[in-house]
């Protein structure tokens, strides 16, 4: 869930998830679309689609693998991911790379490249962190206390310097480049795209929705229909914008109220509708043209 995701938004997600699953037995057993609507909000839906797969072949297995190898042969398992497993739960001597070990990292050693073309460099250089004893010792503590040090001391900005145990080891506090690194080079640009959405509504406030394609964004998720699914009076609502990490959405949003919704869909309460944020937006957008009568 923390794969692209603050914590702060995680933390009722991960709540609400392992109060459904407390087992990976239970996850497994699961309807990959219940799933998918306890993730609703979330974003990145293939993570789900993995972790409930990544499940199933645990739960058959009778356990989880005890070498990175193994564990990164699981679905939606990647080398970051094997190694926090394997360091954090079963004590082994690997160190899982994120932003917050690539900023520490880029710091310690004075790793000048920037991103996203260091990340190489960076994440080679935070390897050295595994000749500490305590990295030897206690794997996992090593790790997650690095995690930590990166998220409360060594910050992106005004990183705090005279807190830090490694201030002394410090390449880059004793140049002068602290707070300048790591480097970054210049963003690109997220492409524009535009979709449709239609907000059907019946006279109860149920609202027509759809099941995407399994495959591509958002899939295998309930959703607004990207066509208008009868013959109505249709409106346009508007505009809503959503920002994805690699493009940025416009959703023109239209609307219609009907006696009674079409079959070929899921009818659901507009209130209560488990769906994607860019949809729920979307959706908002269409009830509320519907309220004031536009």
């Amino acid at each position: 869930m923390l794969q692209q995701t603050v914590v702060a938004t995680v933390k009722p997600y991960f709540n609400k998830f392992l109060a459904a699953y407390p087992r990976v037995e239970d996850l497994a057993a699961a309807p990959v679309d219940e799933v998918l609507g306890m993730w609703a909000g979330l974003g990145y839906y293939a993570r789900a689609r993995n972790l409930h797969a990544c499940a199933k072949v645990v739960a058959g297995m009778g356990g989880f693998p005890r070498t990175v190898e193994g564990l990164r042969a699981l679905p939606g398992v990647g080398p970051y991911t094997a190694a926090a497993i394997a360091a954090i739960a079963f004590g082994m001597p690997v160190l899982p790379v994120d932003g917050n070990v690539e900023r520490v990292a880029a710091r310690v050693f004075a790793v000048t490249a920037p991103l996203p073309a260091g990340k190489k460099a960076m994440a080679a250089a935070a390897q050295k962190f595994l000749a500490d004893k305590a990295a030897r010792a206690a794997p996992g503590d090593f790790v997650q206390a690095l995690f930590d040090l990166g998220a409360t001391v060594c910050t992106p900005k005004s990183p705090d310097c005279g807190r830090c145990p490694w201030a002394s080891a410090c390449a880059a506090l004793a140049r002068g480049l602290a707070g300048d690194l790591p480097a970054r080079g210049k963003k690109p640009e997220r492409p524009p795209r535009r979709w449709a959405a239609y907000v059907l509504m019946d006279e109860a406030n149920n609202v027509f929705l759809e099941k995407r394609p399994d495959k591509g964004l958002l899939g295998g998720m309930m959703g607004l229909p990207a066509r208008a699914p009868v013959a109505a009076d249709w409106r346009k609502a508007g505009e809503v914008e959503h920002v994805f990490t690699h493009f940025a959405l416009t959703v023109d949003v239209f609307f219609a109220r009907v006696p009674v919704l079409p079959a070929g869909g899921l009818r659901a309460p507009a209130a209560l509708a488990p769906l994607p944020s860019v949809m729920r937006k979307a959706l908002d957008a269409g009830r509320a043209a519907l309220n004031d009568g536009a």
